[in-house]
């Protein structure tokens, strides 16, 4: 069997260091926000070409801390509308409805499967203050329109960066400096994954960072100070020791799966299945190789028969959710025919070329 992606055999490869990371994480006497969450906050920053990067526990904790803020900076307010993609994972739309503020669905492109931005403009309303971008399965949003219309209507431009670390834009800038601040996971099936949660927030703004560093530890300004009403969200130091190994391979591990992305391209040859599409290969990290099928459940019975393990990323869309109850009765057609038809193939870097091989033709037969 094929896996869709093996996290022992992934993490094995920088066993040594990571012994090595731990005793000296052992010996450290210091297992919260010590010296390893500030070198990993100084090299992922300087990786993705921010000022600033602060570790958090979750990616859903960073979107959190980045409303917060704001928020706290007088530029969100409770009641605020932030428009949100309506195809992305229920996450960067929970992140909205927990600070008070109010998600507008906007239909993805069928295409790209992000935001389709020439779409968000009609919703935009005096109550609108953010757009809440997703890089959805490692391409990068319409960076461009995005930016362009949050110039125009003074608004917030925010990235969902949680499945694109080290997508590159067209101008040269990293995911997560695209925006006034991103939001990263390092949930351990990321392209940069941890050994358990984590995250991260990148941003230029020296306010917002201020905010949120305190944000993380408690609203704390000393020990025993607190100017906000903070949180407990902080990185934990082992994960940050670990992610400084792996942030050193992301480059290269990016590159093959761009390679194999490219070799299924050019050789799937099926005429009932829609492959991927990019127009700059820099710009999509391929953390998924998203196909669609009509006959998407009978696609993936056939390929786990024929020894290669599939996932659907994601069944229900979130205004389909029984947590999203005002929202079931809206209509999104385009993001419910992606959520009917979509399925992961096995992308990661350790592939053989024999297992990719195998997966082109097993799907390139399907009938």
């Amino acid at each position: 069997m094929i896996k869709f992606l093996d996290l022992h055999k992934i993490n094995k490869r920088f066993e040594p260091q990571f012994h090595d990371k731990f005793q000296q994480f052992l010996n450290s006497n210091n297992y919260v926000l010590g010296s390893e969450v500030d070198l990993f906050e100084k090299e992922f920053a300087t990786y993705c070409g921010t000022k600033y990067c602060i570790g958090v526990s979750s990616g859903l904790e960073a979107l959190h801390l980045i409303l917060e803020a704001y928020k706290i900076l007088g530029k969100l307010a409770e009641g605020d509308e932030v428009i949100v993609p309506a195809n992305t994972y229920i996450a960067t739309i929970l992140a909205v409805s927990h600070k008070g503020l109010k998600p507008i669905l906007v239909e993805p492109s069928l295409q790209t499967y992000n935001i389709d931005a020439t779409k968000v403009e009609s919703v935009i309303t005096h109550k609108t203050k953010a757009i809440l971008g997703v890089h959805l399965y490692g391409y990068l949003y319409n960076v461009k329109e995005l930016e362009r219309i949050s110039k125009k209507y003074n608004l917030l431009l925010i990235e969902d960066a949680a499945q694109a670390h080290g997508a590159v834009n067209s101008d040269g800038r990293k995911a997560g400096n695209v925006s006034n601040a991103a939001a990263f996971s390092f949930y351990p099936t990321k392209n940069l994954g941890a050994l358990g949660e984590a995250g991260a927030i990148t941003t230029n703004d020296s306010e917002l960072a201020k905010v949120v560093y305190k944000l993380r530890n408690y609203g704390r300004k000393t020990s025993y100070e607190n100017d906000y009403k903070g949180y407990n969200c902080r990185l934990d130091e082992i994960q940050a020791a670990l992610l400084r190994v792996k942030l050193n391979y992301l480059d290269d591990d990016n590159k093959r799966r761009q390679e194999n992305a490219k070799y299924y391209l050019s050789n799937i040859n099926a005429k009932n299945i829609v492959l991927p599409y990019y127009e700059n290969l820099k710009e999509h990290v391929f953390h998924l190789f998203v196909v669609r099928s009509k006959t998407r459940d009978s696609l993936k019975d056939y390929l786990f028969k024929n020894g290669i393990e599939t996932f659907v990323h994601y069944p229900i869309p979130t205004h389909k959710q029984n947590a999203y109850k005002e929202f079931n009765k809206e209509s999104y057609p385009i993001t419910e025919q992606i959520h009917q038809e979509v399925l992961s193939l096995p992308i990661n870097q350790l592939l053989e070329i024999c297992e990719v091989e195998k997966i082109i033709d097993v799907v390139s037969n399907y009938k």
